[in-house]
């Protein structure tokens, strides 16, 4: 991020900060001599509307069962929404959440900030050995733990078993099988093969792992988004759309991609297992789900790769409720509520044991994308890495809409980066 003064004073003074006004919920509480917990702890859901956070409030609420002198304030803020409005909150000290869900790029922002509690030694992180390694990685910051991971996903491609038959195809291994079997399908049966989100750069990824690329390489502190492989993947997307393999939108494409999709419109898209309990209430899956095909991203010209995401709940360090937030912290990411979100969401746990319980063990989707998460490839858990998609989407969209090529596009973002990483090569 851009910084007037250095990252460590910034923290310091944002900590002192949060501390003096602290939220204005009223989340006061705490415990009372005979240790029970009390007050009113805040919780910003960022999940999907209409599916997952049904699922999360019904498992919020639940946390009241065993704490009934704390009152759960459930609040769901939309996902592109929530980064900002956080800080926001945050830096005024003013409307921040005691507990947020928070994507893991963000995690190492928000603690850089100076926003989030430590949560070293605190009931927050029970069970701490228990949690998949690649999880956990994105949790810690300058040798702290700032948050504790709910759940890991990664991306394939969703297919429509019904038009690859009709069409009369196999799943694309390989970015140029994608085109060729974009093309029957559309000669066969009409269809698009493939929507391509255009409005945001995290489906760009696979595409640039699979030329061996990657948006920077923190270890030397070099950008790589403007290298040879970043040219080539900007290239084979803008060569999906412009061949007519793909549709894609510069707007509103999380909804345009779900609905070409759900309704038969498009044979593919490339999405994650967040995607997959709206996907089954789509007129082509609702009655029905084993229609729903799901494999590993074709490949690119290096090696077939997709990037690791996923979500941490973390505690605001100006919380007036920190016990109750801990609390609510480790019942959210129990192995018991993970269980519940796999089997009910088909998302993936962040813990291990998780993973032989009833009813995770056999879900479909979560034995297809768990190999897939363990190789998923990591992202820099640096401060910066959740501001690093912004300048990358505003080029991404403009070579994918035509209006430059991959060379400007990549060229544009590598020298954005290079302004916002300060002294990065």
């Amino acid at each position: 991020m851009r910084r007037g003064i250095t990252a460590t004073a910034l923290a310091a003074i944002l900590a002192l900060a949060a501390t003096a006004c602290g939220s204005d919920d009223e989340s006061g509480g705490g415990k009372s001599s005979g240790g029970e917990l009390s007050g009113t702890v805040t919780w910003w859901d960022t999940s999907t509307v209409g599916s997952e956070d049904k699922v999360f409030k019904k498992l919020a609420e639940g946390f009241t069962k065993k704490h009934p002198k704390v009152k759960v304030s459930y609040v769901n803020v939309p996902f592109g929404e929530a980064q900002n409005k956080f800080k926001n909150a945050a830096q005024s000290g003013s409307g921040a959440p005691d507990v947020i869900r928070s994507e893991v790029a963000w995690t190492p922002e928000f603690a850089d900030l100076g926003y989030l509690a430590p949560l070293d030694g605190t009931p927050a992180l029970t069970n701490e050995k228990d949690f998949l390694g690649q999880a956990a990685a994105s949790t810690k910051y300058n040798d702290k733990t700032y948050a504790v991971p709910q759940v890991i996903d990664s991306m394939g491609i969703f297919y429509n078993k019904k038009i690859f038959k009709d069409a009369g195809v196999e799943v694309p291994k390989t970015v140029g099988e994608l085109k060729t079997v974009s093309k029957k399908i559309k000669d066969k049966t009409g269809k698009t093969g493939l929507y391509l989100r255009g409005d945001d750069a995290y489906w760009f990824l696979s595409f640039l792992y699979g030329e061996g690329g990657n948006l920077v390489d923190a270890q030397s502190k070099t950008v790589t988004v403007d290298n040879a492989a970043g040219v080539k993947a900007m290239t084979v997307v803008k060569d999906l759309v412009d061949s007519g393999a793909a549709k894609t939108d510069a707007t509103d494409g999380w909804e345009n991609m779900q609905s070409s999709f759900r309704d038969g419109k498009v044979a593919m898209m490339i999405n994650g297992p967040w995607a997959v309990a709206d996907t089954y209430t789509g007129a082509q899956f609702k009655n029905d789900k084993a229609n729903l095909g799901i494999a590993p991203v074709p490949a690119g010209s290096v090696e077939q790769g997709a990037p690791q995401g996923g979500h941490n709940l973390a505690v605001y360090a100006g919380s007036k409720n920190l016990d109750a937030s801990y609390a609510f912290t480790e019942y959210m990411t129990s192995a018991e509520s993970q269980a519940t979100a796999a089997k009910e969401l088909s998302l993936l746990p962040t813990r291990t044991s998780v993973y032989s319980m009833p009813g995770v063990a056999d879900n479909e989707i979560v034995g297809f994308f768990k190999p897939v998460v363990d190789k998923a490839i990591e992202r820099p858990w640096i401060p910066e890495t959740g501001s690093l998609f912004a300048p990358l989407v505003t080029e991404y969209t403009k070579v994918l809409t035509g209006q430059t090529t991959p060379e400007k596009g990549v060229k544009g973002t590598g020298d954005s980066y290079r302004k916002l990483l300060k002294g990065w090569k």
